[in-house]
């Protein structure tokens, strides 16, 4: 049985996802005092995103579940063994890249996340869920944090944290990409610098969306 769907993690997900549900940001009222417009410009934006991301510290912001799974699933499929993943938050979908080490033989999972409340509640689901010795989490601004010290082969990155962002997490992380390493970037509609480089006939990926809401790409040799 899939370490996914086993327990101790899969009553665990369970909880979290439905606990996420009932803490939606959207129901906080200083997130409602944000209009959408002012909302779109926080997420685009590469100066004033910690404005819209410190309302929002007291809150999950998980992947779906769909999201989830598709993260499981790639992660295995490629055999991954080198993740990186930028944007913790309550580590959901830590969770589940860490359950496709698992079920690999191992790994190493490096995930960052510039709130500590956050960590701490993402330590605590990773050691519940029996998949804490696979991750290290780094606290802090993910332009530092994943600066340096990274896996020569990156298996699958994940882009789940300031939208703004997304381009410059690439860089730094771009080169240690092996050749068919996914990329999956939630909400990545509101980075269209990133989906421009992505899409593009010669940025070096086969992009596409996936769902609602996620942006799947292959690094092409």
């Amino acid at each position: 049985m899939a370490t996914l769907t086993a327990a101790p993690l899969a009553p665990l997900l369970d909880r979290l996802f439905i606990e996420a549900d009932a803490a939606s940001a959207m129901a906080s009222p200083a997130f409602a005092a944000v209009s959408p417009e002012e909302r779109v410009r926080l997420m685009r934006s590469k100066t004033d995103y910690l404005d819209l991301y410190t309302r929002l510290k007291d809150f999950p912001l998980p992947v779906s579940r769909e999201t989830g799974a598709l993260l499981y699933m790639l992660a295995r499929g490629c055999g991954a063994r080198a993740i990186v993943e930028f944007g913790t938050s309550f580590g959901i979908s830590t969770l589940h890249l860490a359950a496709a080490l698992r079920d690999n033989g191992g790994g190493r999972l490096i995930t960052s996340e510039f709130e500590p409340s956050k960590v701490a509640r993402a330590r605590d689901h990773l050691t519940a869920g029996g998949l804490i010795d696979l991750v290290e989490i780094r606290v802090g601004d993910a332009l530092q944090t994943l600066g340096a010290d990274l896996p020569d082969s990156i298996d699958l990155l994940l882009l789940d944290g300031a939208k703004a962002l997304y381009p410059e997490i690439l860089d730094l992380v771009e080169s240690r990409l092996r050749p068919g390493a996914f990329i999956v970037a939630d909400n990545a509609d509101h980075s269209p610098d990133y989906l421009a480089r992505v899409r593009s006939p010669d940025g070096g990926y086969l992009s596409t969306p996936f769902g609602e809401d996620v942006e799947l790409s292959l690094r092409l040799g």
